[in-house]
């Protein structure tokens, strides 16, 4: 089902279709943060990326939290934005051999991924208050603010030290 789907014929309808969308796309991310972890070379940032993937899993648990809220199965739809986004990661990180660059490379893939959640889950808690269902609301407001906050340990990182190893 393509965003523009003849099957979105109602504000519910899109929610439910984006809810979706960041449903698949936090289950991909599952699956490629263990690859970011592996190639990460800074004891730090690895950790970060660990930490991550445990608070994604627990994002997965809020999201399954929301569906049973509105009385549906947990389901994801294809997300080309996601697999793009991961896709460029992959080719990016294979492509690069200093360890340095390597890791300034995967904080900004993370940012971008960071930055596709933060876009999906604001617009996801204004729709589902504008709808009624303000107990989804609520619970996605949890993962905003830990991909927010995911978002910012990356900037500090990336600023206090990674672009700095990278650029010498």
């Amino acid at each position: 089902m393509g965003m523009f789907s003849k099957d979105i014929k109602t504000m519910d309808d899109l929610f439910v279709h984006t809810l979706r969308d960041i449903y698949y796309a936090e289950n991909q991310i599952t699956k490629a943060l263990p690859k970011m972890i592996d190639k990460a070379t800074d004891q730090q940032l690895k950790q970060g990326f660990e930490q991550h993937l445990r608070e994604t899993e627990g994002h997965i648990r809020n999201l399954d939290e929301v569906f049973r809220l509105m009385d549906m199965q947990p389901s994801g739809v294809d997300c080309p934005a996601i697999d793009g986004i991961i896709e460029e990661a992959n080719e990016v990180a294979g492509e690069v051999d200093d360890k340095n660059v390597l890791d300034a490379a995967l904080i900004a893939a993370a940012q971008a991924v960071e930055h596709y959640e933060i876009t999906r889950y604001g617009t996801l808690i204004t729709w589902a208050e504008q709808l009624g269902y303000d107990d989804c609301a609520e619970i996605m407001k949890q993962n905003l603010a830990d991909e927010k906050a995911t978002d910012e340990k990356l900037s500090e990182l990336a600023e206090s030290r990674i672009n700095m190893l990278a650029s010498e």
